[in-house]
């Protein structure tokens, strides 16, 4: 079984979930997973994990996110993207100048109303799965980090920028809000996810790109399960600890080699005598001994 990470460009016309299931056609191996959706419409990168790499989905998921949208002023459609039915048109009068303004505006913390049209599950069921059944249930306004947004080109009624944000961010929604705000309307016309978390656009392959290399055995593109934790200390835990290690226990500090000045991070990377990655662990100064965070076993 292959565990690691792999930089997929999602094409258009492809599901998250198509994804991984191609991929588990391909690597010949079931336990993958996405870290986070992206509309079929939608293309770019999605990060997937394979193996023991999937303990690493829910913590992807909630790394920052850059994308490059184009936002439609003028036109309103019941899935804020131009996918959608119209709602209602107007006509774009605004100023370059103005839109500027109301675009600058958004950057930092706003409270964003999440879409019909979204994976979200109320008491269960998927949000664009009633939006399909022509319900609308009530859903609360949450709040969402925009870090930038760079207006790239303006050709009104187009706009093309790029977001950066937190995890949970919707753009459909903000295309929309945008053009609420500007008294037009608006929706999203593309959206291509340009980087999540230090994987970026122009390293992602593509399915066929990924199949081709899979089978002559190229797998120098499968990052380590232990390469989206380099921002945190090392540590090597001595072969006497190997059963402490399997079974997950606490581990006593004389049995493990680091640098006693970074002891206070919130995490530290684990390996084994032999260099493999295990873990993140914390320490614990009352006791003298590391705690396991997450343990990446398969």
């Amino acid at each position: 079984m292959v565990n690691g990470i792999v930089n997929v460009y999602k094409e258009k016309g492809f599901t998250s979930f198509d994804v991984v299931a191609k991929m588990r056609g391909i690597f010949h191996q079931k336990k993958i997973g996405h870290t986070g959706t992206l509309d079929p419409d939608a293309e770019g990168v999605l990060p997937v994990c394979l193996g023991s790499a999937t303990k690493v989905c829910e913590l992807l998921t909630d790394k920052d996110k850059e994308y490059e949208a184009v936002l439609l002023l003028g036109r309103v459609t019941d899935t804020q993207d131009i996918s959608g039915a119209t709602l209602e048109e107007h006509e774009v009068t605004v100023q370059e100048e103005e839109v500027r303004r109301v675009i600058a505006s958004f950057v930092g913390e706003y409270m964003q109303v999440p879409p019909m049209y979204s994976a979200l599950k109320v008491n269960g069921q998927k949000l664009c799965d009633l939006a399909r059944q022509g319900i609308t249930v009530e859903r609360k306004p949450r709040p969402v980090r925009l870090y930038e947004i760079e207006i790239l080109e303006m050709c009104l009624p187009k706009v093309r920028m790029r977001v950066v944000c937190s995890k949970g961010t919707y753009i459909r929604t903000l295309c929309q809000d945008i053009g609420e705000k500007l008294g037009c309307g608006g929706c999203m016309k593309s959206l291509v996810r340009s980087r999540v978390s230090q994987f970026a656009l122009a390293d992602a392959l593509r399915l066929s790109e990924i199949e081709e290399l899979v089978n002559t055995q190229q797998l120098g593109f499968v990052h380590s399960v232990d390469s989206v934790f380099m921002q945190y200390p090392k540590a090597v835990v001595r072969k006497d600890a190997s059963k402490l290690l399997e079974n997950g226990n606490w581990i006593p500090e004389q049995l493990v080699v680091v640098d006693d000045s970074q002891t206070a991070q919130s995490c530290i990377r684990f390996y084994d005598s032999e260099g493999k990655f295990v873990g993140l662990y914390t320490y614990k100064k009352e006791s003298r001994a590391y705690k396991p965070v997450k343990l990446f076993f398969c």
